[in-house]
This record gives structure tokens, C-alpha cells and sequence, in this order.
């Protein structure tokens, strides 16, 4: 490996990849989940795995070495978008089923530290309802958070126009901060012509100042958290197996 060692674990050969475990060098694996659906009609469908993915590999680079990006699922659960046609969903079940399937791989590649990063809404509830039985299952650090979880009403006060309540307005779906969002990380993904199309206009109120100062405090707070793991600072309560 180069002086700046690889952090999606899909570039590796396997024995650059072993020789890292073996090492212990590599301390934590980073699973982004998202979706592909509709963004209203501005907004690029890849928009929350993008984005996800976006925050996993730069959290990675932060503290490279010790951390690597296991990119393995790109649709989420996203049924309450499927009379939008092109939206990708997966029934819960399916869902849960890989991301567990994911989980298995890399625990049994050898990691303890697993941190499932998720960037869609429609995922959480059914992700939360099963964790306790992933952790009880793997007996690992294993963590479920989304990426917005690191935001708070002085971040929408000081950054939004448009709203200020957490979950409606930060994150919201499509609106100023998804938006803005976009519009710094990947601005090729925003038809601004299309804001005076839709009755919608919250959009409208995007910048890509904006979007950069939610990216560089969301990779800060994230990168914090994972380090925290790697030091055994953050560490989620393992349930007993009853005798």
C-alpha cells in the first residue's frame, strides 16, 4: 500500500487487506446504508447514498489509517416514494436482512469496532427495532447512527432560513439542507431551473456555503464519534445472554 493507505475496502486485493488486519491497523469499518429515491424534481435520485458514502470516506480519511469504507448496499426502505417512478425500495425485511449480511462479513473479517452510518429516514425505525438482536447476535461494538444525528436546533438556527425543527427541517427530505447539501458536495446533482417548477420552494433557499459549513461540522462530529470507538470511549452496552 501507498503512504496513504486505501480507504474503501473495495479497492483492496485480499492480501492488502489481510496484512492491514493482521497488522491492527485497521480498527474500524464504516458501512454506509441509504436510499435511491425521488428528490422532488430538483434533486438527483442518488442523493442519500451519495451523501452518506460522502461522509463514511471522508470520516475514513480523517483517520486514516485505522479506518475503512465497506460500501455493500445502496437501496434503502423507501415504499412511501414508490408512486414516484425510479425509486428503489426494498421491503423491510430485505432490508434488515442485509444489512445484517453486511454486518456478518465484517465481523467475521475480524472487525470490533462496526459503525452502520445510515443516511435515509425511511430506514431508522426498522433498523432500531432490530439493533438490540444485532448486538446481542455479533456481541461486537456495533453502532447504528444516522449521519444527522450529530446536528442540533443552534446548527438549523444558525444555517437554515427556511425552518429550525429537527427532524422536519434538518434533515427534511429535499429541502434547504438536503438541497444545500448537494450543492457544495456534488452540484452536478441540482437542476436549479427546476425550483420554479414545483409548488415546494423551500429549496429554493439552498446555498452551497451552506451545504459546506453542515458537511465540515457533520465530518468533524462524525470523525469524533468514530474516534471515540477506536479508543473504547464510545462503546454500546453488549446485552447478556440469559442463562
Amino acid at each position: 500500500m501507498s503512504d496513504h493507505p486505501e480507504v474503501l475496502l473495495r479497492k483492496h486485493t485480499r492480501r492488502e487487506f489481510r496484512n492491514r488486519m493482521k497488522s491492527g491497523e485497521l480498527k474500524v469499518v464504516i458501512i454506509p446504508v441509504a436510499a435511491i429515491e425521488q428528490h422532488l424534481e430538483h434533486l438527483a435520485m442518488e442523493h442519500d447514498w451519495r451523501s452518506a458514502t460522502l461522509v463514511a470516506t471522508q470520516v475514513a480519511e480523517r483517520l486514516r489509517p485505522h479506518v475503512v469504507v465497506a460500501e455493500g448496499l445502496m437501496a434503502g426502505i423507501s415504499e412511501h416514494h414508490m408512486k414516484h417512478p425510479g425509486t428503489l425500495s426494498l421491503t423491510p425485511a430485505t432490508f434488515i436482512a442485509v444489512v445484517h449480511d453486511l454486518v456478518d462479513s465484517m465481523y467475521r473479517a475480524g472487525f470490533k469496532n462496526i459503525l452502520v452510518l445510515n443516511g435515509h429516514g425511511g430506514n431508522v425505525v426498522p433498523c432500531n427495532a432490530v439493533w438490540d438482536q444485532f448486538v446481542r447476535r455479533f456481541q461486537v461494538n456495533l453502532q447504528f447512527m444516522p449521519y444527522w444525528n450529530v446536528y442540533n436546533v443552534k446548527d438549523a438556527e444558525e444555517l437554515l432560513d427556511s425552518g429550525k425543527r429537527l427532524p422536519q427541517d434538518l434533515p427534511g427530505h429535499a429541502q434547504e439542507f438536503e438541497t444545500s447539501f448537494a450543492l457544495a458536495a456534488f452540484p452536478e446533482n441540482v437542476r436549479t431551473d427546476m425550483w420554479t417548477d414545483q409548488e415546494d420552494q423551500k429549496p429554493a433557499m439552498a446555498t452551497a456555503e451552506k451545504g459546506q459549513a453542515f458537511i465540515d461540522r457533520t465530518i468533524e462530529r462524525v470523525a469524533a464519534h468514530v474516534q471515540d470507538m477506536i479508543y473504547g470511549k464510545s462503546v454500546i452496552e453488549i446485552p447478556s445472554f440469559h442463562p
